[in-house]
């Protein structure tokens, strides 16, 4: 099924594949998204949704078996503080539900922060825009297609 994510990515010329898997609502966690879609968690990577005081709201992308390091974001983003949005905001923000928020063909062009770790793989896999499907595609074409700044914003979860 194709999704807006993936039509844009068809806009840009950037080659991908869709990975589909089926989903459970109770389990919508990276790792068991990356065990349906035959990936390592270090490689499928989550979409969250933050907002600075300074700066206002901006999306990171951390891989799944990691933890966003608040700090480091606020550093990056140029921000003072930065905090997770509630998940009552997320869908009104993005356009996407839990489990399918991505940084292609949101709603609207926020600034999107990559932990730097994408860049050492070969192909990354990020929601597609809906649960139950992923794209694979390179780290380099997906930080071109949202204009990502990179940096280390992930840390191990506690």
């Amino acid at each position: 099924m194709k999704t807006n994510a993936a039509r844009a990515l068809d806009q840009l010329g950037v080659k991908y594949a869709l990975r589909e898997y089926e989903v459970d609502p109770d389990h919508l966690e990276a790792e068991a998204v990356a065990a349906k879609v035959g990936m390592p968690a270090a490689q499928v990577f989550k979409t969250l949704v933050a907002k600075g005081d300074r700066n206002g709201v901006c999306l990171a992308v951390v891989p799944g078996d990691m933890a966003l390091d608040l700090k480091a974001l606020a550093k990056l983003t140029g921000d003072r503080k930065v905090d997770t949005v509630a998940l009552k905001e997320v869908q009104p923000l993005t356009g996407y539900i839990r489990g399918g928020v991505t940084a292609l063909a949101c709603k609207k062009d926020y600034p999107v922060y990559l932990d730097a770790s994408a860049l050492g793989f070969a192909v990354i896999a990020v929601s597609a825009g809906v649960r139950g499907t992923q794209i694979v595609l390179a780290p380099g074409d997906y930080a071109r297609a949202v204009k990502a700044k990179t940096g280390t914003i992930a840390r191990p979860k506690e």
